[in-house]
C-alpha cells in the first residue's frame, strides 16, 4: 500500500518563495472565480432599475419637468418643446404626460423638486424617495371583465391594496354616502366614471339618457361644449398651422398667430380638472379671432377673398331655403294663400334683381 507524502510546513514555504506568493493558497481555501464581464447594456439597466427602485415615478416625472417649457411661454425661448409635442415624440397621449407634469408641478409648489424654469434639458438632480410619489400622481385606470380580478388589479395600480377596494366594491351604499357628502370622492368617482365609460357602451347609453331628460345637464354640456369648441379652434391653429377665417376660408397661420395661439393652449393643457376653463377658453378664442380678422384685413387679396367666399356662402344659404319653397304638394292654394306671402314674394324679386343688375355691372367686359 502507498503512503502519500504530506509536505511540512518548511517545505510548503519553500515552495511557495519558489514559485511566488500569489500561487500559494490557504489551506482549505477555494479561489473565487472571477465576475464575468457585464455587458453594458445590461448594465444600464440595472443602473436605471436601481434609480426608479428608488425613486419610482419621479425618475420619469423629471424628463418631463426639464423637456416641457411651462405654460406661456413662447417656443423660441427655450429649447423645450410642448407637452403635445414631448408626448408624439414619447409614443404616448398628452393627458399622460401632463399627469407627470402636474405632479412634478405639485412637488415644486411644497418645495420638494425645483420649479420647471430652473430646469433645463438633460440635468440631473437628487429625486425624492418613491414612496412621496404618490401624493402627487394620480394615475386612471379601466376596469376588466372579471369583478374581482378587475378591481384588484385597479387597486394595484393605484397603489393601494386590493383589499381595500373591494371592500369598498362590497358596500356600494357606503360608497354613494361618502360622494353625496364630500366634494373630493364625488371628483375622484367622476373620474372614475369616465374612464369607465370608455370601455362600457350601455353605461354609455345610459349616462346620455339622464342627460337629456335633466335641463340642468343640458345646460351645462352646451357650456362645455362651447368651451371645447372654442379650444379646438385654438388648438387646430397651434397644432397644424391653419386657420378658418370668419367666411369659412382655410389659411396657413401667419408665425405670429400661431405662436400666440401655442402659448394660449398651454396655459389651457396646465388648468387642472377641477379648474373652471370657460373664462380661459373664451380668452384665448376672442385673442386668436382678433389676430384673424387683422391677419384678413391687412392682406388686400386675402380681404377680396373673404367678401366673396361671405357673399358666395350666404347665397348658398339663400338657394336652399328657396328651394325648400315650393307649391308642387298644395292640393288646394285657396288654404295657403295670404296676402303677406305674395308681397314678401314680390320683395324678395325685387332684391334680388337689384342683386343681379349690380353684379353684371360688375362683370368684366367680353
Amino acid at each position: 500500500m502507498t503512503v502519500p507524502i504530506v509536505p511540512s510546513a518548511a517545505d510548503a514555504a519553500a515552495g511557495a518563495d519558489a514559485a511566488g506568493d500569489e500561487f500559494w493558497v490557504e489551506p482549505g481555501a477555494v479561489p473565487a472565480p472571477a465576475e464575468p464581464e457585464v455587458a453594458e447594456a445590461v448594465a444600464r439597466d440595472a443602473r436605471e432599475f436601481g434609480v426608479y427602485a428608488r425613486t419610482g415615478g419621479w425618475a420619469f416625472a423629471l424628463k418631463v419637468a426639464r423637456s416641457v417649457r411651462p405654460g406661456g411661454q413662447p417656443a423660441g425661448e427655450t429649447p423645450k418643446i410642448s407637452a403635445q409635442r414631448f408626448a408624439e415624440l414619447a409614443g404616448c397621449s398628452a393627458e399622460r404626460v401632463m399627469r407627470y407634469y402636474k405632479a412634478w408641478d405639485k412637488a415644486a409648489d411644497d418645495g420638494l423638486v425645483p420649479h420647471f424654469e430652473i430646469l433645463v434639458p438633460g440635468q440631473e438632480i437628487d429625486l425624492p424617495d418613491s414612496d412621496a410619489w404618490l401624493s402627487y400622481y394620480s394615475p386612471r385606470s379601466s376596469a376588466s371583465s372579471e369583478r374581482g380580478t378587475a378591481i384588484a388589479a385597479a387597486a394595484e395600480a393605484e397603489g393601494i391594496r386590493p383589499t381595500k377596494a373591494l371592500e369598498v366594491a362590497e358596500n356600494p351604499t357606503a360608497l354613494r354616502a361618502a360622494i353625496l357628502a364630500d366634494p373630493a370622492t364625488a371628483r375622484t368617482a367622476r373620474a372614475a366614471l369616465l374612464d369607465r365609460l370608455k370601455e362600457d357602451p350601455a353605461l354609455q347609453a345610459e349616462l346620455a339618457r339622464d342627460v337629456v331628460r335633466t335641463d340642468e345637464l343640458k345646460k351645462a354640456v352646451a357650456g362645455e361644449s362651447r368651451v371645447a369648441d372654442r379650444i379646438g379652434y385654438v388648438r387646430q391653429i397651434a397644432e397644424n398651422g391653419q386657420v378658418r377665417t370668419p367666411a369659412g376660408q382655410t389659411i396657413d397661420a401667419p408665425a405670429d398667430l400661431r405662436a400666440e395661439a401655442e402659448r394660449h393652449l398651454s396655459l389651457l393643457d396646465e388648468l387642472d380638472e377641477s379648474e373652471e376653463a370657460g373664462q380661459w377658453a373664451a380668452e384665448a378664442y376672442d385673442t386668436v379671432k382678433e389676430l384673424v380678422a387683422r391677419t384678413v384685413e391687412s392682406d388686400p387679396e386675402l380681404r377680396r377673398q373673404e367678401r366673396r367666399t361671405k357673399f358666395y356662402s350666404s347665397l348658398q344659404r339663400a338657394t336652399r331655403v328657396f328651394e325648400e319653397l315650393t307649391l308642387d304638394d298644395a292640393d288646394d292654394l285657396d288654404d295657403l294663400y295670404e296676402d303677406d306671402m305674395l308681397q314678401r314674394l314680390e320683395e324678395l324679386q325685387t332684391a334680388i334683381n337689384s342683386c343681379i343688375a349690380t353684379l353684371r355691372k360688375a362683370a368684366p367686359a367680353r
